[in-house]
Order: structure tokens, then sequence, then C-alpha cells
């Protein structure tokens, strides 16, 4: 299985999003983090994870006459990289959109059900908005959001912090003009 067809499932791509971090979780773990899975289809799908390379082994240990494992993501392998992105075919676009909406659609329903909720004071947001670019406006858009979230992509899990999913999603809802820098 390829990196693509790994991480376009909705339930792969959530135990990727709950190892992000340098977190080594067990698999009991990852299934009390994603609670609405049933435990065998996360068995499931970090085998395939593992056998795709995506996850690795970090450590075993006895517990009770079995062996525990934990696992720790690759973060080089949890990646579709800008050259696989520039042979992947509509329907494959539709394929990993579709998977990345329905992990967004289950992390957020997850989070509704949790006790205590209040999105108000979680900061919870999820507005959407239609802007006019130039193909040049566009590329300095996308390098000040990528100066924005990239230094905290290397933030690992701690005591005052909390893991957010954040999921910018862009593409045009109109035909762009002709070539770049047109318009």
């Amino acid at each position: 299985m390829d990196t693509l067809e790994l991480l376009a499932h909705p339930v792969r791509l959530r135990v990727v999003h709950a190892m992000r971090g340098g977190r080594m979780l067990t698999t009991s773990e990852l299934c009390a983090r994603i609670p609405d899975v049933s435990k065998a289809t996360v068995y499931r799908h970090v085998d395939l994870l593992t056998a795709g390379g995506i996850l690795e082994v970090a450590d075993e240990r006895r517990v009770r006459g079995a062996v525990e494992r934990r696992y720790r993501l690759r973060q080089d392998r949890a990646v579709i990289d800008a050259d696989t992105i520039k042979t992947l075919t509509l329907d494959d676009h539709r394929r990993g959109f579709a998977a990345a909406m329905a992990a967004l659609l289950a992390e957020f329903n997850a989070y509704l059900d949790r006790d205590h909720v209040d999105p108000a004071t979680d900061l919870v947001g999820y507005r959407q908005h239609a802007v006019w670019l130039s193909h040049d406006e566009l590329l300095e858009m996308i390098g000040e959001l990528r100066g924005a979230i990239a230094p905290r992509l290397a933030n690992h899990p701690a005591p005052d912090r909390a893991q957010y999913l954040l999921s910018p999603i862009l593409f045009p809802i109109e035909e762009p003009p002709i070539g770049p820098g047109a318009g």
C-alpha cells in the first residue's frame, strides 16, 4: 500500500494525528484516544500503518504474559510530498479530500461528545472566507500561513499544551485567470 492509500483513510489519519508530536502510544492508548472507533478497527489500522512504514515499534515489554508494543510515528513517512502531489489523479485528490473531511468530522464529533466541552472557551473555529487573490497574492498568503504554522508543528506534548487539529483548506471556487501572475 502506498503512502496516499495509507493516509487516505479517516481512521488511519486519526491515528496519525494522535501520534504527532513525538508521542509513543500503545494500541490500547490509541483506542482510548479514539473511543468512537472499535478496538478491532484501531488494531487493524495500526497493523496496516506499521506494515506500510508510517508507524514503527518504539519498544516492547511483557505485561501479564502478553507483549505490549509502543508505537511512534515516522514523521518522514507520514506526509504526501510535493513530487507525489504533482502525480495525483483527480480521483486521488477526491479520495484524499474525502478522507480528510471524514477524519475532521469524526474528530469534531468526538470533541463534542466529551464531558464538559465548551467550544467558546476552547476557541473552536470553523469559519470560511471567500477571498479574491492574484497568483502573487496567493503565493504570499500561503507563505505567511506556512510561516505562522510551521514552527508550531515541532511542538511536543507538554503539561501546559493541548493538541489542536488545524485544517487549512484552499481551492478556487471559480475559474482562476490563465497563467501565473495573471490578474
